[in-house]
């Protein structure tokens, strides 16, 4: 109980179960769209998903400077890659969020002339800007991993008895794909925290990508990857061993 309250006391444990019941909606009301005896039902959950839309803005209101923070910490890493990706991410984050929170503002009634449509489009492209660096951070990572597990003897000895070669021909076959997977898959199996982001993060770049008419899916699909990554954002917002570092 003690941590189900800890969790719903943070505001981005609430901005994600906010978000997956947004998302559970969405999908609901897709599977529910040609059920011509639950049309009140199929009513209902599209009130419960603007209002959780709409509460998700609210307490996204500080998030733009957030990102601007974070950006800044990020430029402090030793590692060019990492650096140049998160610094870029949490930038196009932060315009994100800026741009989500003109779209509050108006619909609201505090700003009126601004063009909603060009700012809905500028927000969802710096959304897959920063998913797409992000993923990039993800694959940089993985593969830092696998290099290091690659070099490592004991490793080589169970890729050997995989293959059922020895160790030797066994790492001389490491870029054919059967060895590739297999390496692939025990590292995300000893490195769960890059699984899930990896996960999260192709999960969440359909939300853009069909926003943006780039990728057309369906409200189905959205809500679908919308309810997976939020789930797995919980997840790793209640266990921080499963977060991605940096």
């Amino acid at each position: 109980m003690d941590a189900v309250v800890k969790f719903t006391n943070q505001s981005q444990g609430r901005d994600r179960i906010f978000r997956a019941t947004q998302y559970a909606c969405a999908l609901s009301v897709y599977l529910l769209r040609n059920s011509s005896g639950r049309k009140d039902l199929v009513a209902k959950l599209k009130q419960l998903e603007t209002n959780m839309s709409s509460g998700r803005k609210l307490f996204r209101l500080g998030n733009a400077a957030h990102s601007i923070v974070a950006a800044k910490r990020s430029t402090r890493l030793s590692d060019r890659v990492l650096c140049l990706t998160l610094t870029v991410a949490n930038f196009s984050r932060g315009l994100y969020f800026l741009c989500d929170n003109m779209l509050w503002a108006r619909s609201v009634g505090l700003i009126r002339n601004i063009d909603k449509e060009r700012w809905s489009s500028n927000s969802s492209r710096c959304y897959l800007c920063s998913l797409l660096l992000n993923l990039a951070r993800d694959v940089y990572v993985a593969l830092q991993l696998m290099a290091e597990k690659k070099r490592d003897e004991k490793f080589k000895r169970r890729m050997g008895q995989h293959l059922g070669e020895s160790p030797q021909v066994a790492e001389a076959v490491i870029p054919e794909l059967d060895a590739f997977t297999f390496l692939l898959l025990e590292t995300l199996k000893s490195h769960p925290a890059v699984a899930l982001d990896s996960l999260k993060n192709i999960c969440d770049l359909f939300i853009p990508l069909d926003r943006l008419g780039i990728y057309k899916t369906n409200a189905g699909v959205v809500g679908l990857c919308g309810l997976m990554s939020s789930l797995l954002g919980i997840m790793t917002l209640a266990w921080p061993a499963l977060k991605m570092k940096p």
